[in-house]
């Protein structure tokens, strides 16, 4: 399958094989994929939690309306965000360029990052969003189906996750084989009403 593909057949499938288990290797090569995903000034402030104990996944479960993906799913992604991942050696996010390169990067990101907390957090869902499309396409094409989800409660999860306090949930992602089709596309708006050209008029 190529990435056209992975994109267009790509849907939120909420029923899963629950007796259905992926392999080590193919959970590692989902990460490595992941974790190519872009983030601002390459500081790659998500942290994935693979949440595979029976027990927890059921309490996760309880904390997000009950929704069976949380349980039954394959593999269940918690994508939670480093909101400090900026302030933590960051030059360790650049230690193959050179020194110049080092020098004004550690710069800018303190300058962009210090004193805003907005932002970090506006960078963090964000990488993560972007983090979990990846996730979500290489499943496709590795034959999997998938399901993005935020809804749970997020102060419930941090605490099952045991989250550091510079840390913040921002969604799940379900991995599996599902068991039954997604419904039908709700329709998608056409074109000309969520492309805009140059500006709003």
């Amino acid at each position: 399958m190529n990435v056209i593909n992975a994109i267009e057949t790509r849907r939120s499938v909420k029923a899963y094989d629950a007796s259905h288990t992926m392999s080590e290797a193919e959970i590692e090569k989902l990460m490595s994929l992941a974790v190519l995903s872009p983030t601002a000034f390459n500081i790659q402030n998500w942290r994935f939690v693979l949440v595979q104990e029976p027990e927890l996944r059921q309490q996760l479960r309880d904390v997000s309306w009950g929704q069976a993906q949380v349980t039954d799913a394959s593999l269940l992604v918690v994508l939670t965000a480093d909101l400090k991942a900026w302030d933590k050696e960051p030059r360790r996010y650049w230690r193959n360029a050179e020194q110049s390169v080092q020098d004004y990067l550690v710069n800018a990101i303190d300058n962009y990052y210090r004193d805003k907390p907005q932002v970090q957090r506006d960078e963090a869902m964000r990488s993560c969003g972007m983090a979990a499309t990846t996730l979500m396409l290489a499943a496709r094409e590795m034959g999997y189906d998938s399901c993005p989800m935020d809804g749970f409660d997020f102060d419930a999860v941090a605490k099952l996750l045991n989250l550091p306090s510079d840390h913040t949930p921002a969604m799940y992602v379900a991995i599996g084989k599902g068991i039954q089709p997604a419904k039908p596309r709700g329709g998608q708006l056409a074109l000309d009403e969520v492309v805009i050209r140059n500006k709003f008029k």
